[in-house]
């Protein structure tokens, strides 16, 4: 069993920055694919970014201005979203998948076997 904890969400302004962490704690392991998904009110989930054998993988609305990075030291996935928009607005899920595969990455949340419980980002316009 893997246990994720998020944090870091919050209200900015459109432009604005947030740094969102995971900290990962119980079976863990380096070779697991770490990965962000986000959730707006009335939509589908949706892959944001995602990292594993220290390659990153991000979804094109994002690409540019988030980076998603990872600390194996300390089990902890972090999500540095700059110039952020109102579109951006969301609850904001860590995820993690075990057995990642190096070369291939992993977009689609059905793959992912643990998930937090979420943090809101909110971004005013």
């Amino acid at each position: 069993q893997v246990q994720l904890v998020e944090s870091g969400g919050g209200l900015v302004q459109a432009g604005g920055s947030l740094r969102l962490s995971c900290a990962a704690s119980g079976r863990t392991s380096s070779s697991y694919a770490m990965g962000w998904f986000r959730q707006a009110p009335g939509k589908e989930r949706e892959f944001v970014a995602t990292i594993s054998w220290g390659s990153t993988f991000y979804a094109d609305s994002v690409k540019g201005r988030f980076t998603i990075s990872r600390d194996n030291a300390k089990n902890t996935v972090y999500l540095q979203m700059n110039n952020l928009k109102p579109e951006d607005t969301a609850v904001y899920y860590c995820a993690v998948k075990s057995r990642a595969y190096l070369g291939r990455t992993y977009s689609d949340g059905d793959e992912y076997n643990y998930w937090g419980q979420g943090t809101q980002v909110t971004v005013s316009s």
